[in-house]
Formats: C-alpha cells, structure tokens, sequence
C-alpha cells in the first residue's frame, strides 16, 4: 500500500516529531516497514555483491586496465547510491505518517547530491589513473609524460572544488529560507563580489598562479630544483603550496608564488641531462695527458656515463697549484652526482701512485743570511794584544 501523500506546506515545514509519528501509527505497521527496509536494502546489496563479482571476474580477463579502475572507484558509491535508493523505494510500500514520508523524501533529496559528486569526483580518480598508467615517469624520457601529470593533478583538484561547490549549493537550495537569502545575495553580487575580492586578494593570487603554474609549467612533476639553496626534486603540486623532497628526504614547502616571483633553477626544464664537472688542484710538474687519458679510461669504465662528452682541461693557474677541470655527461641530475663522485675519487687515487710529486706543494727557498760587517773580535783577545803593543 503506497503512504498516503502529504500537503506540500507540512512538507515544506517538515513534518511532526518522532513521537507524534509513533503516536499516529501501530507497531505492526512499523515492523512491516522496518522488514520491508531489511529486504530491501539486502537486496541492494546482494546484487551489488553479485555485480561486483562478476564484472572482477570480466576486468581480471580484460586486457585493458579501465575495466579495474571503474571497479575499484565505483564500487563504494554505487553501493551506497543502492542503499539510498533501496531506503526510498522501502518508504513508498507502507502506509507511514505524512510526516516520516516527507523526512524521508528530504533526506533523499539531500543524499543524491552527496552520490552523484561522489561519483563524479571519483570519475576524475578514474581519467587521473588511466592517464598516469599510459604516460609514465619512471621511463627514461619522461618530460611529456611529467607535463601531463603536472596539468591533470591541478585540473583535477579545479574539478573537485567545482563539484563540491555545486553539490553543496544543490544542497542549500533544496531548503526555501535558504533560497530566499541566495537570490538576495545574487542582486547584491556586485557589491559582495568587490568586498570579498578585496578581502581575500591574497587567497585569489595563490589560486591564478596555481592555474599559471599547470599551463606555463615552469615546474613539472619530478623536476630537479634548486630552491632556497636546496637541491630536491618537486614531489607534490596543490593550488597554494609546493613540496620539495629535497636529496636526505627532508621536505620543503614552498608557496606556489614563490615560483612566479622569485628566479630559481630548474634542472630538468628542457631535458633530464646535465654536465657534471670535477675540479683537481695539482702541481705544475703534472702530465695534463696522462691525466687526460686516465679520465677517459675512468669515464668507459662506468655506467653512469652516457658516451656523450668527455674532456679535461687547464681552467687556472696560481703560484702553487694548477686547476684541472674535467668535464662529463649523465642521463639526469642524480647520475651526473654519483659519476662526479666516482671520477673524482679515482684521479685523486690515480695522482697519488703515479705522480705524487704533482701533488699541491707549497714551495720555499731559505738563502744563507751574508753579514756586511767584519765578525767581532772576542773581548779577551783584543786585550791580549794591546797589552803587547804597549810593552
């Protein structure tokens, strides 16, 4: 038996309280309803169950990855959209208060917002996965696939903003003294909009220079920075900060102005490879060649070289020591440390067993002092012989 339908004004002002629905109805139609509910929502639920299982059993056959990602987002909020759905339909079959019907019909309508945004957010899960699946940044040249990821992590995070707004005021004006006040609000938005765009000017500046940063992109994900003196890669983008995971793991949190208005270095802008340099301070008598050749041997002998430039040169000279600068390439920031580590140690090992007279020096010569005047005669003597001449 459908419930018996209500005047639209006890509807709007909501309907009785809990007890004066207790008072109006008997038990046994409560207990009807509340065995109704019971199959109803365990209906919902075995067949989601059911569902469920059979469209795993399809995507772990499937050979595309879309098939488990629309499981694994999905699965949640079509169950609870089920339940919602499974409560509404369960209110309709007994005959309850006008005003528990109409609580009812209220809490729905206030529900199905919540789902759809649920849904909708996770379907932006679902394009964020499916892209970062196709574009990977765990490859060797991943500077497009580090722009998209760039761009979709500040849209998608755009996009969840504007579906909870939306779902939030789909909400409220499901409530008519809340209508009232919004088209109030809108006559005054001239005025309002000016107040707050003061007020929160600040607020405003950090959200454009997030959407500058995902379109300009003079930061991508994973790129190497040096920032405030700290050598790091970016590690996560939002619309008012950035982290920093700089090379002993510690974090930093840079506001996304900084980006805009203060300069910084940015490693992998263009491309991942670098030059590293090595600087050796040695003896003028050293043979630059056989340092030269050495280089070259060292360079073949490591992984981390990519065979693109090798070279080794005089960069300075002073009165105590020479300047020798070798210069290499790497794929990325972090090979090109550990190459610069493992050239250096090994011509300083090189230097020091074949040519530790090319070792820095320091030089001196001490000259014996020559006095201009005639030594002076001992005392006693002088005597002796003044005392002969006057006898």
């Amino acid at each position: 038996m459908l419930a018996a339908q209500s005047d639209p004004n006890q509807a709007a002002d909501g309907a009785g309280s809990f007890s004066s629905w207790l008072q109006g109805t008997s038990w046994q139609t409560w207990l009807l309803f509340l065995g109704v509910l019971a199959i109803s929502v365990g209906a919902a639920l075995i067949c989601h169950y059911i569902v469920a299982k059979v469209l795993s059993r399809f995507a772990r056959r499937s050979s595309s990855p879309l098939d488990e990602l629309l499981l694994k987002h999905f699965k949640r909020p079509v169950r609870w959209l089920l339940i919602v759905l499974a409560v509404r339909m369960s209110v309709d079959f007994v005959d309850l208060p006008a005003g528990f019907h109409n609580f009812v019909t209220r809490m729905f309508g206030l529900a199905v917002p919540v789902l759809i945004a649920w849904l909708l957010i996770k379907g932006t899960y679902v394009l964020n996965d499916v892209l970062f699946l196709r574009f990977k940044v765990d490859v060797k040249d991943n500077l497009r696939a580090r722009k998209i990821h760039t761009q979709l992590n500040v849209m998608r995070r755009i996009i969840i903003i504007v579906i909870v707004v939306i779902a939030l005021a789909s909400i409220l004006m499901t409530f008519p003294n809340i209508r009232q006040l919004g088209t109030a609000i809108l006559a005054s938005a001239g005025i309002a909009g000016i107040v707050i765009g003061l007020a929160a000017q600040k607020t405003l500046g950090t959200f454009i220079a997030g959407l500058q940063i995902a379109f300009t992109q003079p930061i991508r994900l994973d790129d190497v920075v040096i920032v405030e003196g700290e050598w790091g890669r970016i590690e996560e983008i939002t619309l008012t900060y950035v982290v920093v995971r700089i090379w002993d793991l510690r974090r930093l949190i840079v506001p996304i102005t900084y980006f805009i208005d203060k300069p910084f270095q940015n490693w992998t802008r263009i491309s991942a490879d670098i030059l590293g340099t090595v600087c050796l301070y040695v003896d003028h008598t050293v043979p630059v060649e056989a340092i030269r050749a050495e280089l070259q041997r060292i360079l073949e002998g490591t992984e981390e070289w990519d065979r693109q430039v090798c070279g080794l040169q005089v960069t300075n000279t002073s009165e105590r020591a020479v300047e020798l600068r070798a210069l290499m390439s790497a794929a990325d920031a972090s090979l090109a440390w550990n190459l610069r580590c493992k050239v250096r140690e090994q011509l300083i090992e090189f230097v020091q067993k074949n040519y530790p007279q090319s070792l820095p020096r320091l030089r001196a010569e001490l000259d014996k002092p020559v006095s201009a005047e005639p030594e002076a005669r001992p005392a006693s003597t002088s005597r002796k012989r003044s005392g002969k001449s006057s006898a």
